[in-house]
């Protein structure tokens, strides 16, 4: 193995000035690498170390186009290089823990290489019921036997509360939705509006366990074809409703209220019409709890004018929401305060590795169903990016217990 340079040398044949470019400005960013050492191997079999320490991740560039796709994507590029195979990493999840730990420092730096890896800015658009609908079918539409392959039997898809890491997927997610229950207080006179049902874990819990009556929203069909089969097969059908509709277009009075990861989906716009529903539909004395992803307040404002990756290519429209954002809509479009803040984010590292290795486990038949090699290597990059954010905290996730000001 020969130690080379990660520049080519200027006017080297075959390499075109925008990868020289590019390729000098990452290696001018990587010079300082802490927390480990990343190797890159090159197509002409030459490597390059950069950082200190033992080896923590490597990268074996295959195509130097991956080095115009970030001079002209930025980080989108990085994630849409891999997508087409022009470089592969043997532990995704410690590259990205390397980078994501040093990703602070180095855009402190080097301000040329921050704006370089920044994406053009957000476009501000207004996530509609119709828009959303289609974000929605996007993502939770692409077949109920997808999600069957890599979810646990309750399958919900959402960050699990492990005991330790030797419990089953399942139990913890039971876990997480009868901590919900228990902070909402649930009992057989409760009516309960669940916005974002999925395929109707909590719905299911909430009903079977506590006794409540409980109304799911969702706006992907396919999610709730699913779902109410779930609810006959529990023999709950007196007890949860599932509903095709948006929780804008919904009405009803609801005794407490619950939302688990759905808040990300909607956009920035639509985070005051968001808990404004909740308050108009939540009687006197009630609770709503909110379980969503959080990026940290310090990054806020750069991340919601960028999109990223994983709103190009596995939530479009998603936005996720800092504290500071939840508490600033909550309070300028309802009497909702934040009465209580659990962070349960390092449960989700897990959560992502179990699906990970479940979506692994099955790729035959993933294959099978009729996804590609491009669609493996999306969901790869997808779901080793989100356990790596959540092993560094450069994401959180929490659940909210919210009750009004004062009385209506």
């Amino acid at each position: 193995m020969t130690e080379g340079a990660l520049r080519a040398e200027p006017g080297r044949a075959g390499v075109p000035l925008l990868e020289r470019v590019a390729v000098g400005v990452l290696e001018r960013g990587l010079a300082h690498l802490e927390g480990g050492q990343l190797e890159v191997r090159l197509p002409d079999g030459s490597t390059r170390r950069f950082g200190t320490g033992e080896a923590a991740a490597s990268i074996a560039v295959r195509d130097l186009h991956l080095f115009r796709r970030i001079a002209t994507r930025g980080a989108i590029g990085f994630g849409e290089s891999y997508m087409a195979g022009e470089w592969d990493a043997p532990d995704l999840v410690a590259l990205f823990e390397l980078l994501l730990r040093n990703a602070t420092a180095a855009a402190r730096r080097h301000a040329t290489l921050r704006r370089i890896l920044d994406a053009p800015p957000r476009p501000n658009r207004r996530n509609g019921l119709l828009r959303a609908r289609h974000n929605i079918a996007y993502h939770y539409d692409l077949g109920n036997d997808l999600f069957e392959l890599m979810l646990d039997p309750t399958m919900t898809y959402s960050c699990a509360v492990f005991e330790d890491e030797t419990e089953s997927l399942e139990d913890a997610q039971r876990r997480k939705l009868r901590r919900i229950a228990d902070k909402l207080e649930l009992g057989p006179e409760d009516r309960v509006l669940e916005i974002g049902c999925g395929w109707g874990s909590f719905a299911i819990l909430a009903a079977a366990e506590y006794g409540c009556r409980v109304t799911g929203l969702t706006i992907s069909p396919a999610q709730a074809a699913l779902a109410r089969e779930r609810v006959r097969a529990a023999h709950l059908e007196d007890r949860v409703e599932i509903a095709e509709q948006d929780y804008r277009s919904h009405r009803g009075s609801y005794t407490h209220v619950a939302s688990i990861e759905m808040l990300e989906a909607i956009g920035e716009k639509q985070f005051a019409p968001y808990f404004a529903a909740i308050d108009r539909m939540l009687e006197p004395g009630g609770s709503a709890c909110v379980q969503t992803i959080l990026v940290p307040d310090d990054r806020w404002g750069r991340y919601r004018r960028s999109p990223d990756w994983i709103e190009r290519y596995i939530f479009p429209g998603c936005l996720i929401p800092s504290l500071g954002a939840i508490a600033s809509a909550s309070t300028r479009s309802s009497r909702l305060m934040i009465h209580e803040v659990e962070e349960i984010g390092p449960g989700y590292a897990e959560t992502l590795r179990r699906w990970r290795a479940s979506f692994d486990e099955h790729i035959e038949d993933v294959r099978a169903l009729g996804y590609d090699r491009r669609f493996e290597r999306t969901w790869h990059f997808y779901l080793s990016f989100c356990e790596a954010a959540f092993r560094t905290r450069w994401l959180r996730d929490v659940q909210l217990t919210l009750r009004r000001s004062c009385a209506r």
